[in-house]
């Protein structure tokens, strides 16, 4: 069974930063892009960034663009969000998902996205 566990959320002051993890079980997630997706109190799900499977090219919504990073490790299973420059705009719960990927480009649109991990929550506040 396909399973996407998320770590490395907290509370941070703006200006700070974080790395969340993304680690996939039950599946080759090598065959699938990783999406990040965050949701807002009150507020739609938003797609984040995501990254394919086989070239590693990165997608960014504009929100964040050049303030997060996104990479891969494909022999530990595991796909990473680094969140730099930091605001309180960005508190959200933020989840990894996995879109099975033989050919093309990763999506910022969640419906699109076969496993969904449970999420873990960014702060930030002063």
């Amino acid at each position: 069974q396909a399973h996407l566990v998320e770590s490395g959320g907290g509370l941070v002051h703006p200006g700070g930063s974080l790395r969340l993890s993304c680690v996939a079980s039950g599946f080759t997630s090598a065959y699938y892009g990783i999406g990040w997706f965050r949701q807002a109190p009150g507020k739609e799900r938003e797609g984040v960034s995501c990254i394919n499977p086989s070239d590693h090219m990165t997608e960014y919504a504009d929100s964040v663009s050049g303030r997060f990073t996104a990479s891969r490790d494909d022999a530990k299973n595991t796909v990473y969000l680094q969140l730099d420059k930091l605001k309180p705009e960005d508190t959200a719960v933020y989840s990894c998902a996995a879109l099975f990927l033989p050919g093309g480009s990763c999506t910022l649109d969640p419906g699109e996205y076969h496993y969904w991990g449970q999420g873990t929550q960014v702060t930030v506040s002063s």
